[in-house]
């Protein structure tokens, strides 16, 4: 392997937490930072996105993992995260390694200032020698405490530096044509296009919030930044290395193509939907082929309490999402422009201004490949009357 790559490693909760009685897997941990020292050694920059605070933290609680609720699960995140990165400080110094921990939300990852920040942190951290340890704040994250889950995190995180390799470890050897424990289940060593493989991994271990399908979304954001993306089981010796010398099997998930700029590979990257507009189907087409980006007079509908500069959706009628952009006004302005789209911007909202909500130079189509997000449930604000 080539030197000086960037490389994000990915560990799953399942492969630090005892099934049983929720300890930490003392001897795989040491063989990971065993493995990330040698990398480092070997001149790559390396972070580590580490599930396992809230299975390490639930003996404390008192709750399994399958009777605890979101209260629970903050609470065993607090008293998990300690736990996990003192193992951590404490085994990486037998490997004279530094460690240092950042723990982010979705809000740090899907706004664009903090998201910058949190890249220039650990680009400082790999000036001075340390090994970042990122992982959700599970602590004070809601909606079922995930990001997305730290499969797509990881990914985020991929993207953020500009990685070469994204590594999943996890308690399978890799991708198969359906369940593993199917018979007749055939091993996928090698994938072009993430999208055309998801309805094969719907199974969910008992101690991670994600499962293979988190994993091909993650890939499918890798893919999508230009990062290549493994996936295979964490054992305990050479867990990394050993797969980056092909000495077992794995499922390797390709870059095709060129990567996008890095504003558009971000706007592409969402894990949560923060506002959306509808547009006419004929709108929505012309947006697709790229004609034209979206007005005030082309919304239907809007959902969402957003600011300048914040990401929509965009959707068509039947609710397929079409592509995404930074927004050049408010949803209180938006929904006054559209809702009195024959009266002057400038006696709605104050200031002239030509711009369109969201201007074309601003907006991703989402191409095949990307995965998109369904619409949110709750009932739109209908901007237009019907």
């Amino acid at each position: 392997m080539p030197k000086n790559k960037k490389i994000v490693v990915k560990i799953g909760s399942s492969l630090l937490a005892n099934d049983e009685n929720l300890t930490l897997r003392y001897a795989f941990i040491n063989g990971l930072l065993s493995d990330l020292a040698r990398l480092k050694k070997e001149g790559h920059d390396v972070i580590l996105t580490s599930s396992g605070s809230v299975a390490l933290g639930l003996n404390m609680v008192g709750k399994r993992p399958e009777d605890a609720g979101i209260l629970d699960k903050q609470a065993a995140a607090a008293c998990g995260q300690p736990l996990l990165m003192n193992a951590y400080r404490q085994i990486a110094s037998e490997h004279n390694m530094d460690v240092a921990q950042m723990l982010v939300s979705v809000g740090d990852m899907e706004e664009r200032r903090r998201f910058l920040n949190i890249k220039n942190t650990m680009l400082r951290l790999f000036e001075n020698d340390i090994l970042p340890i990122i992982n959700e704040n599970d602590s004070v994250a809601t909606r079922d405490l995930r990001v997305g889950d730290n499969d797509r995190l990881s990914a985020k995180v991929a993207q953020m530096v500009d990685a070469d390799l994204l590594v999943i470890l996890t308690s399978v050897d890799g991708l198969y044509d359906r369940n593993p424990a199917e018979p007749g289940a055939q091993f996928i060593a090698e994938i072009d296009d993430v999208s055309e493989h998801l309805d094969s991994t719907t199974a969910i271990s008992a101690l991670g919030s994600g499962g293979m399908l988190t994993k091909m979304q993650a890939a499918n954001m890798a893919q999508n930044a230009g990062v290549e993306t493994i996936i295979a089981e964490g054992i305990i010796e050479r867990p990394i290395s050993s797969v980056l010398a092909n000495e077992r099997r794995f499922t390797r998930c390709r870059v095709t193509g060129k990567a996008a700029s890095p504003l558009m590979v971000w706007l592409s990257n969402r894990l949560q939907v923060s506002g959306t507009l509808v547009v006419p189907d004929n709108v929505a087409a012309a947006v697709a082929a790229g004609d034209c980006g979206v007005s005030r007079h082309d919304i239907l509908s809007i959902q969402g309490d957003f600011t300048k500069g914040d990401v929509l959706h965009v959707y068509d009628e039947s609710g397929a999402e079409v592509a995404r952009g930074l927004t050049n006004f408010s949803s209180e302005e938006t929904m006054l422009m559209a809702r009195h789209s024959d009266m002057a911007v400038e006696d709605l909202i104050g200031y002239k201004t030509q711009s369109d909500v969201i201007g074309i130079e601003n907006l991703l189509v989402l191409a095949e490949n990307h995965l998109p997000l369904d619409a949110p449930a709750e009932d739109p604000k209908i901007v237009v009357p019907a």
